[in-house]
């Protein structure tokens, strides 16, 4: 590797150390859901290793667990996963025109949220080895907490993990209640997001549907309704 790769390399392993310390946490509870769903340590590795999105994953665990089949699972990811693709069109713009597809599609493959804002944060384009250096330890970070949460799973009780299956419901609280504070628009979309969920699973035909085909309807509803009523201005676009 060359000096210059190198250096790039490991300034992305050391920006990538405190991200993985909070994927390792959190996917611990995701493990926990996976155990419940019916995975093993090997099959939730995997699936850790290849999908890095706590509620593209949650969503792929329920739909296991309801045994709704692989159709219903790819729908669940993407529109659980949608932001991403915004993400990945905003990230293509700080890569070099002459990087090859290799090096792209390698990129995308772990755009999260948080790499998202460490990479789109550097001036000038991204380099490959800083890419690859900051998505190592996450990566392993997120696999490993999965691994151990599908572990103690299996170890704890079974009224100590169902206990534990709830801390991710708190970080999926702790990601919604910030934004809902300072945005109003926010706030009506989350009470109207668990007042219809709640009215879904009562109202003849629609309960009838899986879980998750119900989070579908209700996440393109949603953010439909609000696209069309609430649409971001360019100028609000910039000064975000």
């Amino acid at each position: 590797m060359k000096p210059e790769n190198r250096r790039l390399y490991l300034r992305g392993l050391r920006d990538g150390v405190p991200i993985a310390a909070g994927y390792f946490a959190v996917a611990f509870s995701l493990g926990i859901r996976a155990k419940l769903s019916g995975l093993n340590a090997f099959q939730g590795f995997l699936s850790s290793a290849l999908t890095n999105a706590s509620a593209g994953e949650y969503a792929g665990f329920l739909v296991i667990a309801e045994d709704s089949g692989v159709l219903m699972m790819a729908l669940m990811t993407i529109v659980a996963s949608a932001r991403y693709f915004l993400m990945s069109c905003a990230l293509s713009q700080h890569l070099s025109p002459k990087l090859p597809i290799r090096h792209r599609l390698m990129i995308g493959f772990d755009v999260t949220d948080e790499m998202f804002g460490v990479m789109i944060s550097k001036p000038g384009y991204i380099a490959p080895p800083y890419a690859y250096g900051l998505y190592l330890l996450p990566i392993i970070g997120w696999s490993s907490g999965t691994v151990l949460g599908i572990i103690s799973g299996n170890i704890l009780p079974t009224a100590v993990v169902n206990a534990l299956s709830v801390a991710l419901y708190g970080m999926f609280i702790a990601i919604i209640v910030p934004p809902a504070k300072k945005n109003r628009i926010v706030l009506f979309l989350v009470l109207a997001g668990f007042m219809l969920s709640f009215a879904f699973s009562r109202i003849p035909y629609l309960r009838e549907l899986s879980a998750g085909m119900r989070t579908i309807i209700l996440t393109v509803l949603l953010s439909g309704a609000c696209a069309l009523l609430f649409p971001v201005k360019e100028e609000e676009e910039a000064a975000g």
